[in-house]
């Protein structure tokens, strides 16, 4: 090198050589697996070499960064490309900084990155990375849809599951999910993330896009069972109740039939069995009628039956209310729905967020269920006092809301046949309810 000669020169480029050597043998022990204790330790040992070796040979050497370790970008070829940064010796004590060091942000982006090359599997394990150092709802969001475009649906789903966990109003889950469910045959559960995600962003061209298809598909899925029902309980009716009546023909006063009776033997009119076949349709079509009306009645009711199966406890107030009127019209649902709720945690799932015309349904709900499970109604009807807007509501209700409440009230929690230990309650949940002017 320039300004190096002589035996010093050879000295130095002796001392080089090996130093090159020990950098090599270096570089294959970190191909080994090694803990982080024992890279940072390598890098500062063989940091050190290289500092006392400038100083000894008056070079100015330069070193990968510790970015070579830790900075990974996607190349065109999907390996990994370290990245090479150089510095002079003088910035040699800066080694596995917290700057250079992989975090959940940085995972996160280059997953981004991957995505956009569709790269998915790539992308998928950065996602995991990221959620593995701090999980958030976008990182489980992000994954999600990286599973959703390599086919892999119930992972979709569960990790839209745990996003939601962490945002409850995160849109781009909800839509993600209900695209999940959807492909899993979950049409109904589809159809309500669908309708969680609408009621966030009603404007949503996509989100709409994606109800209307939902709710399309579910509604062609219980046509097709009942047309499907009704076929086969056509081709049994054929099968085992259609009989054909062969016309008869009046001859001399008896009746014979047409195969044994000759054109010149006709002497009297023709009496044509057109009528009873005719009586016979009839009576065909109002069977099959029935058949399909009992038939479209069995896939309503089992569609009830699996709508009730499918309703969660309300983690939010907003999820409650979004279950609460896709539900409405359906007292036993919306009745299955309060069922699934603690009514101990009613205030802290509603906190400013209840409504009065939710109150009265509410009440109007617990009025169906009351006789039956009396213990839970009561707590129920106390609990909700305890909502920090209740007195607010209450005292807001319009004079019409007052006097419906009130009947509401007298018609189905006063009457004689209420256990006595419950009188006393009720009476006093009634001044709350109700409170004199």
């Amino acid at each position: 090198m320039a300004g190096v000669s002589g035996k010093p020169g050879r000295d130095q480029a002796m001392d080089f050589q090996g130093f090159l050597s020990d950098l090599q043998d270096w570089e294959l022990s970190l191909k080994k697996p090694q803990s982080g204790k024992q890279v940072t330790d390598l890098i500062s040992l063989w940091g050190l070499s290289l500092l006392l070796l400038s100083l000894k040979s008056g070079l100015r050497i330069v070193f990968y960064s510790s970015k070579v370790l830790t900075s990974r970008k996607p190349s065109n070829t999907g390996e990994y490309d370290y990245l090479r940064s150089y510095n002079s010796v003088s910035h040699m004590s800066t080694y596995m900084d917290e700057e250079n060091s992989p975090d959940a942000a940085s995972e996160k982006e280059l997953g981004n990155e991957y995505f956009k090359q569709k790269k998915f599997k790539e992308a998928i394990d950065c996602y995991s990375s990221s959620i593995a150092l701090s999980p958030t709802a976008v990182a489980y969001a992000n994954r999600a849809m990286a599973y959703l475009k390599i086919k892999k649906f119930r992972e979709a789903e569960e990790d839209c599951t745990e996003a939601l966990n962490l945002d409850d109003r995160y849109i781009k889950a909800y839509s993600r999910r209900a695209t999940a469910r959807k492909e899993l045959g979950k049409l109904k559960a589809a159809i309500e993330d669908s309708e969680f995600a609408l009621r966030l962003e009603p404007h949503n061209q996509e989100i709409k896009k994606q109800h209307a298809e939902v709710k399309s598909l579910y509604q062609k899925a219980i046509t097709a069972e009942v047309i499907q029902k009704a076929s086969e309980a056509k081709e049994t009716y054929k099968k085992g109740s259609q009989e054909v009546v062969k016309p008869k023909i009046e001859v001399n006063g008896s009746v014979q039939d047409n195969s044994s009776v000759t054109s010149s033997s006709l002497t009297t009119r023709v009496t044509s069995s057109q009528d009873q076949n005719q009586k016979n349709h009839e009576a065909s079509k109002l069977e099959l009628k029935e058949s399909v009306q009992e038939l479209a009645s069995r896939a309503a009711s089992r569609a009830t039956v699996e709508a009730a199966r499918n309703i969660k406890a309300p983690q939010s107030a907003y999820q409650f209310e979004v279950s609460w009127r896709g539900l409405c019209g359906d007292r036993a649902l919306q009745a299955s729905l309060l069922k699934t709720m603690s009514p101990d945690a009613l205030p802290q799932l509603f906190k400013n967020a209840l409504s009065a015309p939710i109150l009265i349904n509410i009440v109007e709900c617990i009025a169906t269920f009351f006789h039956e499970e009396m213990d839970f109604a009561v707590s129920f009807l106390d609990n909700l006092t305890k909502v920090p807007r209740f007195d607010t509501i209450i005292m807001c209700l319009s004079s019409a809301d007052r006097t419906d409440l009130a009947r509401l009230w007298d018609e189905n929690f006063c009457q004689e046949a209420i256990p006595i230990e419950y009188v006393e309650v009720l009476s006093t949940l009634r001044l709350r309810y109700l409170p004199k002017p």
